[in-house]
């Protein structure tokens, strides 16, 4: 019997994806490289004959989208039809994932914090109060390690739970200034019958003025009524910062501090010294990018280099393979045309392009996910961040550069990248 359907969304890097494998016993990927994937995968889990359906959702850091992946998080918590929001977060860094959870929270009427990653946690000196996360947010909590299978089962109970309505959710709203406030509940109350929303996140978008997500709005439940236009531009007319998304912004980070505050305890002592110094070489200011710039160069020598051989291993297979098929043709009588067809066309192009292709392929795939396992991808997107926004971008895209231009058009990788790179080289936070 199917008692619901949860969208389990979190953060990139949080084991999102592992803890979805581990209720689900499907084998996903991680990834969460622009470009990489921007669909959602979907499993179920049992419990005793209770059958729970569930779809794991890109990673996000926020429902205020920049990138396909997290529209499409975005769109299925906004628009599409599940019973409750499983939100995942990393223990080593509360505060930055509960703002998702928070922005979940105003949209999900059911939804569950699930902190990920307690044993990393413990040995970084950091203890999560599950219960006073749960007293400070007004939601249901669980700490588990995906990893090692801690708090599994506790997860799994409190899943079936919160859809069978034996857990309540009470949450605390965010708080912002008070023409924000008042001007979202009035205009709630004249789009929520129209657009049945169920939260106040919605709303608060619409203030904003958000393109992607009134166009999405419109685009699956219709265009909004003049009457309703009218009405949202009278209400943003009215507020006192005529840029709300900046309050909305901070008001949710504050709130997010402010829970942490309260739950998370730090032990100074205990706390691991290793990944401060890890990353004082790998997101410094003057060896970071050097660091990033000769381990990437060292990738791609290796990947070419030691293409070579196997190309030369697979092309020599193929073409021994094409000659027994010469052959075979000829004690067949194939007709010349068609022998030439098959064998000079079909044969040798699919086997050239496996022959070139494959080989570094199979090296450099291999190697771009250890860095990621790693956590070293997230570290080059934020060394490169600060100069590739000087250029309208983000620094998640330098990972797209890396992998497409390098290989396609290294001229003009090298020109968009240069400038960016320098330039958070000199302005790099650390």
């Amino acid at each position: 019997m199917i008692i619901g359907r949860i969208a389990l969304a979190g953060n990139p890097n949080v084991g999102k994806s592992t803890v979805f494998n581990a209720l689900t016993g499907m084998k996903q990927h991680t990834g969460n490289w622009s470009g990489k994937t921007v669909g959602a995968a979907e499993g179920m889990f049992r419990k005793g004959k209770k059958e729970i359906r569930l779809v794991d959702l890109p990673g996000t850091y926020s429902l205020i989208t920049d990138s396909a992946e997290e529209e499409v998080t975005r769109n299925f918590l906004c628009f599409e039809e599940f019973d409750a929001a499983v939100v995942v977060c990393d223990a080593c860094c509360l505060q930055r994932n509960l703002i998702l959870a928070l922005q979940t929270a105003q949209l999900v009427p059911k939804v569950l914090i699930c902190v990920n990653m307690l044993d990393d946690a413990r040995k970084k000196g950091i203890e999560i109060d599950i219960a006073e996360l749960e007293k400070a947010t007004g939601l249901p909590a669980v700490g588990i390690s995906a990893s090692t299978g801690e708090g599994m089962q506790n997860l799994k109970n409190a899943m079936a739970d919160l859809l069978e309505d034996r857990i309540k959710t009470d949450f605390i709203p965010v708080r912002y200034p008070k023409d924000i406030e008042e001007a979202a509940e009035r205009i709630f109350d004249q789009f929520k019958n129209r657009y049945d929303f169920k939260g106040i996140y919605p709303v608060l978008r619409l203030l904003e003025n958000e393109h992607g997500f009134v166009t999405e709005l419109e685009k699956r439940r219709g265009k909004i009524p003049k009457d309703l236009k009218t009405a949202l531009e009278r209400e943003k007319s009215l507020l006192q910062n005529k840029h709300p998304e900046d309050k909305i912004a901070a008001c949710t980070v504050l709130r997010a501090e402010e829970i942490c505050l309260s739950a998370v305890k730090r032990n100074p002592e205990r706390a691991a010294k290793k990944d401060e110094k890890i990353d004082s070489v790998l997101t410094g200011r003057w060896l970071g990018i050097p660091v990033m710039l000769g381990l990437f160069g060292f990738i791609f020598w290796l990947t070419v280099s030691g293409a070579n051989y196997p190309s030369a291993m697979l092309s020599a297979a193929f073409a021994k393979i094409g000659e027994w098929l010469s052959e075979l043709f000829a004690v067949l009588k194939i007709p010349p045309v068609l022998n030439s067809l098959l064998l000079e066309g079909v044969w040798k192009v699919l086997s050239w392009v496996v022959a070139v292709m494959l080989p570094p392929m199979a090296i450099f795939f291999p190697l771009f996910t250890i860095l990621e396992d790693i956590g070293y991808l997230p570290r080059v997107a934020f060394n490169l961040d600060r100069g590739f926004k000087s250029s309208g971008a983000c620094g998640k895209q330098a990972l797209t550069m890396w992998s497409v231009y390098f290989w396609k058009k290294p001229h003009i990788f090298l020109r968009r990248c240069f400038y960016g790179i320098f330039r958070g080289a000199l302005y790099a936070p650390f």
